[in-house]
Protein backbone atom coordinates (compact mmCIF):
# COMPACT_ATOMS: atom_id res chain seq x y z
CA UNK A 1 0.00 0.00 0.00
CA UNK A 2 1.35 3.40 -1.09
CA UNK A 3 1.68 5.97 1.75
CA UNK A 4 0.74 8.73 -0.82
CA UNK A 5 -0.74 11.91 0.72
CA UNK A 6 -4.73 12.65 0.26
CA UNK A 7 -4.79 15.97 -1.00
CA UNK A 8 -8.15 17.68 0.14
CA UNK A 9 -10.14 20.77 -1.44
CA UNK A 10 -9.84 23.83 0.04
CA UNK A 11 -12.82 25.36 2.26
CA UNK A 12 -13.42 27.63 -0.47
CA UNK A 13 -13.60 24.61 -3.26
CA UNK A 14 -15.97 22.84 -0.48
CA UNK A 15 -18.55 25.14 -0.06
CA UNK A 16 -18.18 27.56 -3.65
CA UNK A 17 -21.73 26.40 -3.73
CA UNK A 18 -23.50 28.63 -1.05
CA UNK A 19 -20.42 30.89 -0.77
CA UNK A 20 -20.89 32.95 -3.57
CA UNK A 21 -24.70 33.48 -3.90
CA UNK A 22 -24.51 34.62 -0.11
CA UNK A 23 -21.60 37.05 -1.10
CA UNK A 24 -23.79 38.40 -3.64
CA UNK A 25 -26.67 38.63 -1.60
CA UNK A 26 -25.07 40.71 0.84
CA UNK A 27 -23.46 43.24 -1.45
CA UNK A 28 -26.81 43.77 -3.34
CA UNK A 29 -28.24 44.28 0.51
CA UNK A 30 -25.80 46.21 1.29
CA UNK A 31 -25.81 48.37 -1.64
CA UNK A 32 -29.73 48.58 -1.49
CA UNK A 33 -29.02 50.55 1.94
CA UNK A 34 -26.49 52.96 1.31
CA UNK A 35 -27.84 53.82 -1.83
CA UNK A 36 -30.98 54.59 -0.75
CA UNK A 37 -30.87 58.25 0.47
CA UNK A 38 -27.43 59.99 -0.59
CA UNK A 39 -26.05 62.26 1.49
CA UNK A 40 -27.61 65.47 0.44
CA UNK A 41 -31.30 63.57 1.46
CA UNK A 42 -29.71 62.83 4.18
CA UNK A 43 -28.35 66.23 4.83
CA UNK A 44 -32.10 67.92 3.86
CA UNK A 45 -34.20 65.45 6.59
CA UNK A 46 -31.46 66.52 9.05
CA UNK A 47 -32.15 70.44 8.05
CA UNK A 48 -36.22 69.53 8.34
CA UNK A 49 -35.87 68.54 11.27
CA UNK A 50 -33.96 71.03 12.84
CA UNK A 51 -36.47 73.88 11.32
CA UNK A 52 -39.56 73.58 12.98
CA UNK A 53 -40.94 76.50 11.71
CA UNK A 54 -40.87 75.60 8.11
CA UNK A 55 -43.65 72.99 8.57
CA UNK A 56 -45.24 74.04 11.26
CA UNK A 57 -45.91 77.65 10.26
CA UNK A 58 -47.43 75.84 6.58
CA UNK A 59 -49.30 73.73 8.48
CA UNK A 60 -51.18 76.76 10.25
CA UNK A 61 -52.07 77.98 7.45
CA UNK A 62 -53.32 74.41 6.18
CA UNK A 63 -55.33 75.09 9.40
CA UNK A 64 -57.07 78.11 8.09
CA UNK A 65 -58.49 76.66 5.01
CA UNK A 66 -61.83 75.79 5.27
CA UNK A 67 -62.12 72.55 2.45
CA UNK A 68 -58.86 71.10 4.62
CA UNK A 69 -60.76 71.93 8.00
CA UNK A 70 -63.41 70.34 6.38
CA UNK A 71 -61.63 66.80 5.09
CA UNK A 72 -59.36 66.60 7.48
CA UNK A 73 -60.67 68.47 10.82
CA UNK A 74 -58.15 69.34 13.22
CA UNK A 75 -54.74 68.95 12.40
CA UNK A 76 -52.21 67.57 14.50
CA UNK A 77 -48.36 68.67 14.54
CA UNK A 78 -46.08 67.17 12.67
CA UNK A 79 -43.82 64.81 14.47
CA UNK A 80 -40.29 64.02 13.60
CA UNK A 81 -41.06 60.42 12.58
CA UNK A 82 -43.41 62.09 9.49
CA UNK A 83 -40.29 64.60 8.77
CA UNK A 84 -38.00 61.63 8.24
CA UNK A 85 -40.77 59.34 6.06
CA UNK A 86 -40.86 63.01 4.27
CA UNK A 87 -39.66 63.55 0.59
CA UNK A 88 -37.81 66.61 1.22
CA UNK A 89 -35.50 68.48 -1.45
CA UNK A 90 -33.41 71.71 -0.61
CA UNK A 91 -31.57 73.67 -2.67
CA UNK A 92 -29.90 77.20 -3.61
CA UNK A 93 -27.62 76.59 -0.26
CA UNK A 94 -30.85 75.43 2.03
CA UNK A 95 -32.86 78.47 1.06
CA UNK A 96 -35.17 77.06 -1.14
CA UNK A 97 -37.33 73.75 -0.12
CA UNK A 98 -39.48 71.25 -1.84
CA UNK A 99 -40.93 69.01 1.17
CA UNK A 100 -43.86 66.33 1.03
CA UNK A 101 -45.05 65.23 4.28
CA UNK A 102 -47.54 63.39 6.25
CA UNK A 103 -50.59 65.23 7.70
CA UNK A 104 -52.60 63.60 9.88
CA UNK A 105 -56.15 65.19 11.35
CA UNK A 106 -59.24 64.07 13.64
CA UNK A 107 -61.44 63.09 10.48
CA UNK A 108 -58.71 61.93 8.26
CA UNK A 109 -54.67 61.84 6.94
CA UNK A 110 -53.33 63.06 3.63
CA UNK A 111 -49.75 64.70 2.61
CA UNK A 112 -48.99 68.52 2.50
CA UNK A 113 -46.83 69.65 -0.75
CA UNK A 114 -44.75 72.69 0.47
CA UNK A 115 -42.56 74.74 -1.73
CA UNK A 116 -40.72 77.77 -0.24
CA UNK A 117 -37.80 80.05 -0.18
CA UNK A 118 -36.32 81.56 2.89
CA UNK A 119 -35.45 85.19 2.57
CA UNK A 120 -34.47 87.54 5.66
CA UNK A 121 -34.67 83.89 7.99
CA UNK A 122 -38.52 83.73 7.33
CA UNK A 123 -40.29 81.38 5.05
CA UNK A 124 -42.03 82.57 2.46
CA UNK A 125 -44.39 79.71 1.08
CA UNK A 126 -44.64 79.75 -2.99
CA UNK A 127 -47.57 76.88 -2.98
CA UNK A 128 -48.95 74.36 -0.20
CA UNK A 129 -51.24 71.89 -1.46
CA UNK A 130 -52.97 68.56 0.77
CA UNK A 131 -53.88 65.73 -0.88
CA UNK A 132 -56.06 63.26 0.51
CA UNK A 133 -56.55 59.77 -0.86
CA UNK A 134 -60.15 58.95 0.20
CA UNK A 135 -61.94 60.48 -1.21
CA UNK A 136 -59.11 61.36 -4.10
CA UNK A 137 -59.06 65.28 -3.78
CA UNK A 138 -56.28 67.83 -4.15
CA UNK A 139 -56.72 71.08 -1.84
CA UNK A 140 -54.75 73.99 -2.92
CA UNK A 141 -54.04 76.88 0.29
CA UNK A 142 -51.64 78.56 -1.42
CA UNK A 143 -51.49 79.04 -5.78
Amino acid sequence: MENDSIEGKSWLQRNLKWFIPLVVVALLLGSALFSTASDAQMGGYVTALNDNELYQNALQKAQQNKEVSKALGNLNSIDQLAIIESNVEYSNNNTSVNLSVRVTGSKGKGRMDLVANKVNNSWNYQAIKIRIKDPKQEITVLP
